[in-house]
């Protein structure tokens, strides 16, 4: 992996204590700042907020909304389309589960635990992680919609897909949360698991995004063009997570309301700090250039990725608007996203 040259000793007072080091933080915070407002303000089943997925409202008569924070559970494993069966789409999130981290494996094998330093795999591994727990979410999903079409067959009376039979695993119980177990619109709220599946889910989306694009448009062609050797390894790392979140997208039923912008925000300003961590302990080179501040413009560059966060989470959100626009006229009958 490349590196930019270290040219002063990063644990030196003098490299953090000056102008450039107090305007970075200045954006840095100011981001993560804002970022706790929003999840104080509308994260949770109990916000007050109801249309911060960003739908308009419909003067149809539909069951009441709830608010923006709220996530169902069945929505972490269920396909947008009835006629699709959730296996597909646990099928889908397996496979893409042993693809990720197989190549982040051999990442690691290739070039060490100094991968780890770069936000591509910090990233990387998170997409891996959210397809890890989108195929347990789906398992148990098969389960329930087994259990549910069981009983339409035998004519036995059952409720909603969500509700179990007598007698839950153990495995059962770690997927629920008797927190979050209430009802809205027939559908159950989700607990632990199903809040941090939308959390990761939304954090991927926009990480992907800026991800590839600083890499492809700002860091390859202008910044470190003659450091990276171009490889399988380089060129799937900074593409092939973005395809497979957008394909899971494409077949899921998670919401994507825009306030979670902010563990998005939160993520990228966990990866600055621990980076400052990193080099006030130890003098080694940085990942990428903008990030030393030794480099004179190293607040525009810290600005102009901070900024750049907002048109990356409109582009995936721009996707989640193609998605409803289309699937809406085309199966305008079967689409259960609302």
């Amino acid at each position: 992996m490349p590196s930019s040259t270290m040219a002063v000793d990063t644990t030196a007072s003098e490299y953090w204590l000056n102008w450039r080091f107090m305007l970075c933080a200045v954006w840095v915070y100011s981001c993560m700042v804002l970022a706790c407002f929003l999840i104080w303000k509308y994260e949770g089943p109990s916000s007050q907020d109801g249309n911060g997925d960003g739908g308009e409202d419909s003067e149809d008569a539909r069951p009441p909304r709830a608010a923006s924070g709220v996530v169902y559970l069945e929505d972490c494993w269920k396909p947008c389309l009835e006629q699709i069966h959730p296996g597909w789409l646990l099928a889908f999130r397996v496979v893409s589960f042993f693809i990720l981290a197989s190549l982040l494996a051999v990442d690691v094998v290739v070039d060490g635990w100094s991968v780890f330093l770069y936000y591509t795999q910090w990233t990387f591994l998170l997409v891996t992680l959210y397809f890890g727990l989108g195929s347990v979410l789906s398992i148990y999903g098969c389960y329930q919609y087994s259990y549910k079409n069981g009983d339409n067959r035998s004519g036995a009376d059952h409720g909603t897909y969500i509700i179990a039979p007598a007698g839950e695993s153990v495995y059962e119980q770690s997927i629920k949360n008797p927190c979050y177990s209430k009802m809205h619109g027939g559908k159950e709220i989700a607990g632990f698991w199903g809040y941090l599946f939308q959390i990761m889910f939304q954090t991927n989306a926009g990480a992907v995004m800026i991800t590839d694009l600083v890499f492809w448009f700002i860091l390859y062609p202008f910044l470190a063009y003659n450091q990276y050797d171009m490889n399988f390894l380089l060129i799937g790392t900074h593409s092939i997570n973005v395809v497979f979140m957008i394909g899971d997208t494409a077949m899921n039923s998670l919401r994507f309301p825009w306030f979670r912008i902010a563990y998005f925000l939160l993520w990228t300003g966990a990866f600055v700090n621990v980076q400052w961590l990193i080099h006030a302990s130890i003098s080694i080179w940085w990942p990428y250039p903008f990030l030393d501040l030794a480099f004179p413009k190293a607040p525009v560059w810290y600005l102009v990725v901070a900024v750049m966060h907002f048109p990356c989470y409109a582009l995936f959100a721009l996707v989640m608007r193609l998605k409803q626009s289309l699937l809406e006229r085309w199966f305008p009958h079967s689409y259960t996203c609302v």
